[in-house]
């Protein structure tokens, strides 16, 4: 009865005039992002983060969920269409989907994945209702050593799932934790990394670093790609798929739905993971009878990928709503929204702000009604957005970016800051670094270290308190198994050759 009691509490946040617009103007900006190719749900949100400050919490929080989750969508136009991921996790979509198109059938691989995942979507907020009040319940027996060892398990989790180096991934989380000490220590006021500019006293601006790593280091590193789009399918066709197609597809959409839902929750996994695993689970159970063979146009290597990865993006916001660990950098930055209205994130928000926590998982399922109804018809849009030059899009998005940035606080180093990490971002890449390992390690360092020391303090520094601990000794077991495993060499071998996969 509670669960039904909260989700009216919801509800009623979410119908409001102002949240319903904020819902559609998120899912609408998703679905153009997810389209345009070189943007993408973390360099959008790390963009649109100072508009929300003027924001009320719920609206902001709505807004930036819809322009995650609704990126899934607009991914796989783009992959079908022109053969280029407009997500990361529609690389998989280009396999069969730009083969499809090729063949006069891409209105119907169109159909097929916005209606996956819409389907997937609405299954995975149903999953996120009923889990959110068990898990917060829980999170409220973890103390000081269980955040702790929880923290571990989510940058352990970071680095197993992070695509390609082990060591480039560990590197840029202690990276991302050296940048997050940077500023006055809370305990003792002490200055540390801060070389005598006053302005670092309070540490990097989050919004600062995370535009900086992904809206800037994204403009330069799409500025200097010459390369040129392959040729427009010279009709879409039909887009609502037929029986035939639907009969097909019933159950990669609901193993895909049910594949993503598991591995959203996972620190580090989400849309991206989720959207390999199904593909690869859809191309063992067709084995070599799949006619055609997968890559060659087969319509259930879109169904499954395109189902998992949206309900991977949707329970990615399981831990980061019960618990305030962030699983991947878009879940990082919507922590960083909540810290900017000094909400704080965790298991607390569900009794301190019902309305807003509430409001949010309702007005999932609400976003998803959205995005069926733009999708479908608004096809012939996406397509024409699609032939607009990148070269006039990015000298409007930079200048977007410096007014939000120096918006916060009205400080132009913030500018320069910013500047800087997207010079640093877009080398980091080059070197075939990632930035959601430093972005989470940004976010959980300076918390992780605040609960070590506070775990130390009440064991009167006696290290053994986080194994001797249940549940903190499962959690530091599990990180060391998971690294353990990985480092395995045919474990390695397998993950490198997945995540290269084309």
């Amino acid at each position: 009865m509670d669960l039904f009691n909260n989700l009216w509490i919801g509800l009623e946040s979410a119908v409001s005039l102002t949240n319903l617009l904020y819902c559609f103007v998120g899912v609408s900006l998703g679905t153009l992002v997810g389209v345009l190719p070189g943007m993408g749900p973390v360099a959008t949100v790390a963009m649109l983060l100072p508009i929300t400050y003027a924001l009320d919490p719920s609206a902001a929080l709505i807004m930036l969920a819809g322009i995650y989750y609704g990126a899934q969508y607009g991914g796989s136009t783009t992959a079908i269409l022109v053969n280029i991921p407009g997500e990361a996790a529609a690389v998989v979509t280009c396999l069969d989907g730009h083969k499809l198109a090729k063949m006069g059938r891409a209105g119907a691989a169109l159909g097929v994945a916005a209606i996956g995942s819409f389907c997937a979507g609405c299954f995975a907020t149903v999953l996120i209702a009923a889990f959110a009040e068990p898990l917060t319940s829980v999170a409220f027996e973890f103390g000081a050593r269980e955040y702790f060892s929880l923290m571990v398990l989510g940058l352990v989790g970071a680095v197993v799932l992070a695509s390609g180096s082990l060591l480039k991934a560990i590197g840029m989380i202690f990276i991302g934790i050296l940048l997050g000490c940077v500023g006055m220590d809370v305990n003792s006021g002490a200055l540390r990394y801060v070389f005598g500019v006053d302005e670092l006293m309070d540490g990097f601006d989050f919004v600062a670093l995370s535009m900086g790593v992904y809206g800037f280091a994204e403009i330069i590193k799409n500025l200097e790609q010459n390369g040129a789009r392959e040729a427009m399918p010279a009709a879409v066709g039909r887009v609502l798929p037929t029986k035939e197609d639907m009969k097909v597809c019933a159950g990669p959409i609901a193993r895909g739905t049910v594949v993503g839902s598991l591995l959203g929750i996972l620190p580090g996994g989400g849309a991206l993971l989720s959207s390999f695993a199904s593909y690869t689970m859809e191309k063992k159970i067709a084995g070599e009878k799949a006619d055609p063979p997968f890559g060659s146009g087969n319509i259930r290597g879109v169904a499954g990928p395109e189902s998992a990865n949206n309900a991977g993006a949707q329970t990615s916001f399981i831990p980061m709503l019960t618990l305030g660990i962030p699983s991947n950098a878009v879940m990082a930055l919507m922590i960083g929204a909540l810290m900017l209205h000094d909400i704080a994130p965790g298991p607390q928000v569900m009794s301190t702000n019902p309305s807003l926590f509430w409001g949010l998982i309702v007005s999932m399922w609400i976003g998803n009604v959205f995005l069926i109804v733009l999708n479908i018809p608004l096809i012939g849009l996406w397509v024409r957005l699609l032939r607009v030059p990148y070269r006039l899009l990015y000298p409007a998005i930079l200048v977007f970016c410096a007014i939000g940035v120096y918006s916060i606080s009205n400080n132009p180093f913030d500018i320069w800051i910013t500047i800087g990490f997207g010079i640093f971002g877009w080398l980091a890449n080059k070197f075939g670094c990632e930035g959601a390992p430093l972005i989470l390690g940004f976010i959980l360092g300076p918390m992780l270290e605040e609960n070590m020391r506070r775990a130390l303090l009440l064991s009167r520094g006696d290290l053994s308190t986080f194994v001797t601990g249940p549940i903190s000794g499962t959690l530091l077991a599990i990180s060391a198994l998971l690294l353990i495993i990985v480092i395995l060499p045919s474990v390695r071998s397998g993950r490198e050759k997945a995540f290269v996969e084309d």
